[in-house]
């Protein structure tokens, strides 16, 4: 894929980062399915008030995207970089759809939850090796503060007038994506997840049309 797919598929999935996370805080009432700061910092709270009952969920939100990203990272790294993006993005329409059957399943919000984090950890393996590039991940606390910096940057003429937009627009992908999230959760329950698991599915598709038409990089005679 060239740049500009790169970007638009990091910025797609950074709206559907989004999206699933303001499912998860809604569902599961304060935690969440991607942003694991806030789940490090509940995990926190909790245990300083001594609430080892309720320590659980946070502990297995937090495991249950730890191996979803040692899973996305394992299957890039046997597939290889040409086909990785295509790859991780099928196990993440996988793990998406599997969050919407246990849901149907099993009704207590925990364990779609833990589906649904998984696929987020793996998510950030997407677009991993992509040099300079934040979109795709499911945090954009650096983005914020890089939209910030190069606003300063341009004010100041230190850095090119619009660097802004770009970091710009992850964050805006992310808040995009989170109020759709929230407004589909209350209007169709968890088959609010079947638009997450949609765009994975077509976002897995095309990138693997976009990678087959690609010549193989030749190999450099040593």
């Amino acid at each position: 894929m060239n740049r500009q797919w790169q970007l638009a598929t990091g910025l797609t999935l950074t709206a559907l980062a989004g999206y699933v996370d303001a499912l998860g805080f809604v569902r599961l009432g304060g935690l969440y399915t991607s942003f694991m700061s806030g789940n490090i910092t509940q995990l926190a709270v909790l245990t300083g008030d001594l609430q080892t009952a309720h320590l659980w969920l946070p502990l297995a939100l937090i495991g249950s995207f730890l191996l979803g990203a040692i899973l996305g990272s394992l299957v890039g790294i046997f597939i290889g970089d040409r086909w990785a993006t295509p790859a991780v993005l099928t196990v993440e329409t996988g793990l998406v759809a599997g969050a919407l059957v246990i849901g149907l399943v099993a009704p207590e919000p925990g364990w779609a939850s833990f589906a649904l984090a998984m696929a987020m950890g793996a998510q950030n393996a997407v677009l991993s090796r992509v040099k300079g590039f934040r979109a795709g991940t499911t945090f954009v606390t650096g983005a914020l503060f890089g939209f910030g910096q190069k606003i300063a940057e341009a004010i100041t003429r230190k850095g090119p007038p619009f660097a802004w937009a770009g970091d710009g627009l992850v964050w805006l992908s992310l808040f995009v994506g989170a109020l759709c999230g929230a407004l589909a959760y209350q209007a169709l329950n968890l088959y609010a997840l079947i638009a997450p698991a949609l765009v994975a599915a077509v976002l897995a598709l095309i990138t693997s049309l976009l990678v087959a038409r690609e010549r193989p990089a030749a190999k450099v005679a040593s």
